[in-house]
């Protein structure tokens, strides 16, 4: 395992941030760290580098106990945190020069993980430029850079993609999807649940500080009841009609916004067709009409109550 933490607690005072919390990762997995905030997904990163010291629990990074004096240990780490954190006073160059400096010393080589970065990242054409000159997306980029230059064979990346363009985000994510090819293991936070799905071999959900739910996100989808989606694009909703789509075995849930009808459903093949008929049977004119399957924001919301974002 490169991770291995083993009911671990961190209290600030009366507050328990992390009750008994358990991880493991192994080695090659882009994990998906997902929780609200405030969930404890912070304090557990920030216990897992020794910047926090914590109550009671075991922590082992590579299979050794992780401590802040394993500086050994830290080199192997790379630390790409929410709030982009370079030099204003250096170019991009500079930057990138600086933090892979901490830990590698032959410049030569140096030198070529420099290069390597920059072209990993897409920062080429920007080498020479201040971070106040650069867009948010390429300061996203460049701080990504930073915090990877070094090679590192663990990565945490805090929510890398907030507020950027979509370009930015699209080269951000093949960039992670690249590292991770080259054998980093990767734990990634983030808000938006489609980077997870097209990302993550697997996934965490936290919440109130302990593990509720793992596994890849297909297992995770098979815990939750929703089978299905049934939408249905459709003008005129009468509340007789929706009661009696509930009333049909397999319907769950209905929710409308005045434009779609979304109709959450159980496994039952025959409900698409007593849908579409109980429509028709009572004249309601519709548009598109259409299934999807449950995704990783259904099985959220299912098992926290609430949606990742609130």
């Amino acid at each position: 395992m490169i991770i291995e933490i083993n009911d671990l607690v961190k209290r600030y005072g009366k507050l328990t941030a992390l009750n008994h919390f358990n991880l493991k990762v192994k080695q090659g997995d882009i994990l998906g760290l997902l929780g609200p905030n405030g969930c404890g997904k912070s304090t557990a990163i920030n216990c897992i580098l020794s910047l926090l010291s914590y109550d009671k629990g075991d922590i082992k990074l590579f299979g050794e106990k992780m401590s802040p004096t394993r500086y050994d240990i830290k080199k192997r780490i790379g630390i790409v945190p929410q709030e982009v954190a370079v030099f204003d006073e250096l170019t991009v160059i500079e930057n990138i020069d600086y933090y892979c400096g901490l830990y590698i010393t032959d410049k030569k080589t140096r030198k070529q993980y420099i290069t390597e970065v920059i072209a990993l990242v897409g920062l080429e054409d920007f080498i020479t430029f201040l971070p106040s000159k650069l867009s948010g997306g390429l300061k996203r980029r460049l701080n990504i850079a930073c915090g990877i230059v070094h090679k590192p064979e663990l990565i945490f990346l805090d929510e890398p993609t907030v507020a950027v363009d979509p370009q930015s985000r699209n080269k951000i994510l093949d960039s992670i999807k690249e590292l991770n090819r080259q054998g980093a293991t990767i734990v990634y936070t983030t808000h938006y649940m489609e980077e997870v799905e097209q990302l993550c071999n697997n996934i965490v959900i936290v919440e109130k500080g302990q593990v509720i739910a793992e596994g890849t996100k297909e297992q995770l989808k098979s815990m939750i009841k929703v089978n299905e989606k049934i939408v249905i694009e459709i003008p005129d909703f009468p509340t007789a009609v929706k009661e009696k789509l509930l009333q049909l075995p397999g319907i769950i849930e209905i929710t409308y916004d005045n434009v779609f009808a979304t109709l959450n459903t159980e496994e039952n093949k025959a409900v698409f067709a007593q849908v579409l008929h109980l429509l028709e049977e009572n004249q309601i004119s519709f548009g598109n009409f259409y299934t999807q399957q449950p995704t990783l924001n259904d099985v959220f919301l299912e098992i926290t109550g609430r949606e990742l974002r609130d």
